[in-house]
């Protein structure tokens, strides 16, 4: 009866019920009541279907660093409010549709930050995709010319956190400046974004050129933003010296 039990969990693809059954079998030492093994088993099913969510949503999200928000370094010269870090573990800024802008000189740990707050989106099974910003505008041309772009821009629209690092490293011409305009505009007050750059968030304007789509874009970024300037040496220069 427990061989027919497994193959017919196996069938159902109940993956986490069938290791916790077998192990409730091999366990001499355990003496589940029914209800206790009804919930024993209804629990381990969720959790591996939980894990393997947020295994999927991590993947699909394609993030530069395996980053955690518990490895964020607080040294006092990085100018890092500590309390506003915790408060994006929640994830709260997603719910209220609003945009984090973090900005720091080569090095200081942006992306790193950005990283680990999308990870942190995942496992609260939140959508997240993560692009170098440059990589990301190349992708869209190309999808131009084979007649993808429309799929690709419904796909950035559908996520529930954009993260784009390294902004700024190149002016905007006047495609990547209308698609740019485009995402913002389908993700405002809709969804939650987060730019990563090496500027000041007052420089962006020359960045994106065209004055009154720059406007656009700014008032539509800047106005529901939580906003880090990190300062202090490299993050990748004071891991080295450690070494």
């Amino acid at each position: 009866m427990n061989t027919q039990t497994l193959e017919q969990m196996k069938q159902l693809r109940l993956y986490g019920m069938i290791r916790a059954f077998n192990t409730s079998l091999s366990s001499q030492s355990i003496d589940y009541t029914n209800d206790e093994l009804i919930a024993y088993l209804m629990q381990s099913e969720w959790d591996d279907r939980q894990n393997r969510k947020i295994e999927r949503l991590t993947k699909a999200a394609r993030f530069r660093y395996s980053a955690v928000m518990e490895n964020i370094d607080y040294d006092p010269m990085r100018n890092i409010d500590k309390n506003q870090i915790h408060r994006f573990t929640t994830c709260d800024f997603i719910k209220q549709k609003e945009n984090i802008l973090i900005t720091g000189s080569t090095g200081a740990g942006k992306s790193y930050m950005a990283s680990a707050i999308g990870h942190q989106a995942c496992s609260l099974g939140y959508k997240v995709m993560y692009f170098n910003t440059v990589k990301l505008f190349t992708m869209l041309k190309t999808s131009k010319a084979d007649g993808s772009y429309i799929k690709q821009i419904n796909k950035l629209e559908k996520q529930d956190l954009l993260i784009l690092d390294d902004f700024g490293l190149k002016g905007l011409d006047s495609i990547n400046r209308h698609s740019f305009m485009e995402i913002i505009e389908d993700r405002h007050g809709k969804k939650s974004t987060i730019i990563a750059s090496q500027l000041p968030v007052e420089a962006w304007h020359e960045i994106i050129g065209e004055q009154t789509i720059a406007d656009a874009i700014l008032d539509r970024l800047v106005h529901t933003a939580h906003r880090m300037d990190v300062k202090g040496e490299s993050m990748r220069k004071k891991l080295k010296n450690k070494q």
